[in-house]
């Protein structure tokens, strides 16, 4: 196998408070969050990867949480050095870091510009204040309005914005107005998803009245996605649509399978050797990674990854890709025999949800992607 591109992710786990809806590693960050002890775990957590990682460079990083911007500039920037001190990066890496609009946020967008950011991803979520109201999201829409124009001051010329659709209460006509109202601030990235409601959240055990039911949610795809391919934006993934040249070179490594390292709370890593494919997990509770990572006398543990597992986790990223993937990609990733995946595709392929074109390009067809969750879960191991 040869060893993919590398990216770093680094997990700031503390919200104002929890949402409803987010099954993330996050917790309410409360009147005692431990700001300058934390980022020392991760600087001392960034050495322990470097040595792990060896000469590789970095293509790209993501701060993610959590709501990252409760740090301030000056915590962002302690990070973003001490990245560029432990590992080479190439010229142009992309350094993203999330922000949630609003007031109550630890800095400026020209404070991060000058930490070392050249990415935001903002989390809108809606443009309806009745939405941000039932979502348990604290800031309004002239709050993102006022984020996006502060990050343009302060230079961002690489944007993304988050919204959510198939919300309480909301038909094809809302949804498409939140986006129109994105599309209005002419982000280069939007990400555009649909409301689940994940195991262990508030909607999950008690989920909200009115949610859409499926023939709406199948009408505001349609609409939304022509609607984002009218104005310039062109869908990559599922949920992922972006302006030319604007793909996020972060989530495209996740989704070929690429290697990644992972430091914070609850951070997972996958990384490519000669011996095989391997994944690092970091403790989930900020308290307890906090002393694993100052304890700083091991390496963490590796867990290495049987030819099932590979397979699967594979696909379980590539699927998602609207061009699929070639049998070439999954043969380097994985070090498995395209005939693996022929063998095992074999039942799907004759359900109509996944095709083989010429050449060996692998790509789910229209009701494969309708039913994702069907097609991947025919690859577990």
């Amino acid at each position: 196998m040869i060893a993919p591109p590398l990216s770093l992710y680094v997990h700031l786990p503390w919200c104002v408070r929890k949402c409803p809806y987010c099954d993330f590693n996050s917790y309410a960050a409360g009147a005692n969050l431990e700001r300058e002890r934390y980022v020392d775990a991760l600087l001392a957590d960034l050495a322990t990867e470097a040595e792990r990682a060896g000469s590789r460079e970095l293509v790209s990083v993501f701060l993610g949480g959590g709501t990252p911007s409760l740090f301030p500039p000056a915590d962002v920037a302690r990070i973003v050095d001490g990245i560029h001190r432990h590992f080479a990066v190439v010229d142009d890496v992309e350094i993203t870091m999330e922000a949630n609009p609003g007031t109550v946020e630890s800095g400026a967008p020209a404070g991060y510009r000058e930490a070392g950011i050249n990415r935001l991803s903002i989390g809108a979520q809606s443009f309806s204040a009745e939405s941000l109201a039932a979502l348990g999201r604290i800031h309004s829409p002239d709050d993102i309005e006022r984020s996006v124009a502060e990050a343009r001051e302060a230079g961002f010329d690489n944007l993304n914005l988050d919204i959510m659709h198939g919300l309480p209460g909301q038909d094809v006509a809302m949804a498409v107005r939140d986006l129109e109202q994105a599309i209005e601030l002419a982000p280069e990235h939007l990400s555009w998803y649909e409301l689940t409601l994940e195991p262990n959240t508030v909607f999950h055990a008690r989920p909200p009245e009115n949610l859409p039911d499926d023939d709406t949610i199948l009408e505001i795809e349609a609409a939304g996605s022509s609607l984002l391919e009218d104005a310039g934006y062109s869908r990559y993934e599922v949920s992922a649509y972006s302006k030319p040249g604007r793909r996020c070179r972060h989530n495209l490594n996740y989704w070929r399978f690429g290697d990644y390292l992972g430091i914070g709370a609850g951070a997972h890593g996958k990384l490519t050797s000669d011996e095989g494919i391997f994944r690092t997990v970091r403790p989930a509770n900020p308290q307890a990674y906090l002393m694993y990572a100052e304890a700083g006398d091991r390496l963490p543990g590796l867990e290495r990854l049987d030819d099932s597992e590979r397979l699967f986790e594979f696909l379980l990223n590539a699927l998602r890709l609207e061009g699929g993937f070639d049998e070439a990609d999954f043969a380097a990733r994985t070090g498995l025999d395209a005939s693996l995946l022929a063998e095992r595709a074999t039942p799907v392929r004759e359900k109509g949800l996944i095709e083989r074109k010429t050449g060996g390009r692998w790509v789910p067809t229209a009701l494969g992607r309708r039913f994702l969750n069907d097609l991947q879960s025919a690859f577990l191991p």
